[in-house]
């Protein structure tokens, strides 16, 4: 059995239509890592990284689907299942950067894109790479573009998520009433991350059941 780590519970939602396992780590690594061990635990044979990504590369616009070859992380490269990444479309050009942190500035994105030559970031995939590598099981990513490089993330999305990958209203509303001029950024962010689940579904659809 393959089982997908997400980082919110809506993309588990999703996983699961394509997986028999499905574990939500809360949106950071740490919590990725659990979520990948607890999968072990279950009895995974396979891991795959699964739903929304920040840009890095400017050409890549909300809705992109990235199945990435390689993640990268502080110089280490781990290199997706051949088999696993076809079987989910893959492999699409370039790598993700799997970092530690949330990467919220247009500058900030630009200057990992320069350093490392990833496409994109999330905060999940080099957990659940470090993860598979250490029980020797094989892993995949398959990811979808939500704030492309040329956006700033709100204040209030950093502060969205809670332990339990569930999105906390009363943050996003005391960080609103804390700066409000980011109303405009946050529709927006809300748009783009619709239709990153949609380009998830769709693609999902079309992989079927594995």
């Amino acid at each position: 059995m393959i089982g997908a780590v997400t980082g919110l519970v809506a993309e588990a939602r999703i996983a699961a239509r394509l997986v028999a396992l499905v574990d939500a780590g809360g949106g950071g690594a740490a919590g990725a890592a659990i979520a990948a061990q607890r999968l072990v635990g279950r009895g995974a044979s396979g891991l795959i990284s699964f739903g929304l990504a920040g840009g890095l590369d400017p050409a890549l616009m909300p809705g992109t689907i990235l199945i990435p070859p390689l993640v990268l992380l502080d110089g280490v490269a781990w290199q997706a299942h051949p088999k696993m990444t076809a079987a989910l479309g893959g492999p699409t050009p370039g790598a993700i950067y799997g970092g530690g942190e949330v990467v919220a500035g247009v500058m900030a994105k630009a200057a990992l894109h320069a350093r490392t030559g990833a496409v994109a970031v999330d905060l999940e995939s080099a957990a659940v790479a470090q993860v598979a590598a250490r029980h020797e099981l094989p892993f995949a990513v398959l990811r979808v573009i939500c704030d492309p490089a040329g956006r700033d993330l709100p204040p209030a999305a950093l502060v969205a998520l809670d332990a339990a990958g569930q999105i906390g209203a009363w943050r996003v509303a005391m960080s609103i009433l804390g700066r409000p001029s980011q109303v405009p950024a946050l529709i927006a962010l809300g748009r783009d991350a619709a239709l990153a689940r949609r380009a998830l579904v769709t693609r999902v659809q079309a992989i079927g059941r594995l």
